[in-house]
């Protein structure tokens, strides 16, 4: 196992957008029971594309929050050992049909062609990480915060957003305001 602290090669140092900006149609939908299922489903293919390769796949984003209104996108974070190993863990992403869309410094995205899975691809240990499942698992225990996000997506995206990342910026500050009460509520 690779010291997760140390990567053996440098990182890439520029965001590398695959396929160039897109515009694509957003809306935030009903909470979906099916959610669940289907991130089981891509967990049990990711884990077999990726066996032998230690990693940590968690179910994150609002399609993990049950109850809440989410894009119908469902996000995945797999953690590897070295982010800058590629070849221990992307051509079997891509080989299990995800297709790369974002290389950045820290960071690698795939999605599936249908632009319904996300798959973010982090080092172990990355902040990053820990910052997701501190979200998620606040919307899932505090039902004022999950509503006050609820009213921000869905005035958000009544606004017309086209862009992804356009959306996620506008949320900045209400989910800033989530992390601070999440982190002040953490344990010791």
């Amino acid at each position: 196992m690779r010291d997760n602290a140390k990567p053996r090669r440098a990182d890439v140092e520029h965001v590398d957008l695959i396929g160039g900006t897109e515009r694509r149609h957003l809306e935030v939908v009903d909470y979906d029971v099916r959610w669940p299922a289907i991130f089981a489903d891509h967990h049990a293919r990711l884990a077999a594309a990726l066996r032998g390769v230690p990693v940590g796949i968690e179910h994150i984003g609002s399609t993990s929050v049950p109850g809440l209104p989410a894009k119908p996108i469902i996000d995945i974070v797999v953690a590897v050992d070295d982010i800058t190993a590629e070849e221990d863990y992307l051509d079997a992403i891509v080989a299990a049909g995800y297709l790369l869309r974002v290389r950045e410094p820290g960071h690698r995205m795939a999605r599936t062609p249908a632009l319904d899975v996300h798959v973010h691809i982090y080092q172990t240990g990355d902040a990053a990480v820990t910052r997701y499942l501190l979200f998620r698992d606040r919307l899932r225990d505090d039902a004022d915060d999950r509503a006050l996000y609820a009213r921000t997506k869905e005035a958000l995206i009544r606004q017309g957003f086209d862009d992804m990342n356009a959306y996620s910026d506008a949320k900045t500050d209400v989910i800033a305001g989530i992390m601070a009460r999440a982190s002040a509520a953490r344990p010791a």
